[in-house]
């Protein structure tokens, strides 16, 4: 059985940078998708970034896309997001998600039912 464990958030100054990371366990790294997803009170879940198994692919939403990396470090076995230049409305509940499905197309990356095991959250805030 897959586990994620999201760690790294709490509150980060507007202009600064945030880093989540998001830890696999349970099955082989490398055979699953990561994306990382977030949503606040009264709005759906947005998808934020994700990266294939091998780590080669990796695709971001356009909200973050121009100051946003996501990467994997296979000794950690984790999914490590970074945005840079955060914003007020970068300040959410941030959860990663794994999909068995590796080899989907990279525009099928923002569908949340694409993925079966979810972390709980974690909670970023962002102070002006």
């Amino acid at each position: 059985q897959v586990q994620l464990h999201e760690s790294g958030g709490g509150l980060v100054q507007a202009g600064g940078s945030l880093s989540l990371a998001c830890i696999l366990s349970g099955r082989a790294f490398e055979n699953y998708n990561i994306a990382w997803f977030r949503q606040t009170p009264g709005k759906e879940r947005e998808f934020v970034a994700g990266i294939s198994g091998s780590g080669y692919i990796t695709h971001y939403s356009d909200s973050v896309k121009a100051r946003s990396t996501i990467s994997r470090d296979f000794g950690k076995r984790t999914a490590n997001l970074k945005i840079d230049s955060v914003k007020t409305e970068d300040a959410a509940v941030y959860t990663c998600a794994a999909t068995p499905f590796v080899n989907v197309p990279v525009d099928e990356y923002p569908r949340a039912t694409l993925y079966h095991f979810w972390g709980q959250g974690i909670q970023v805030s962002v102070s002006s």
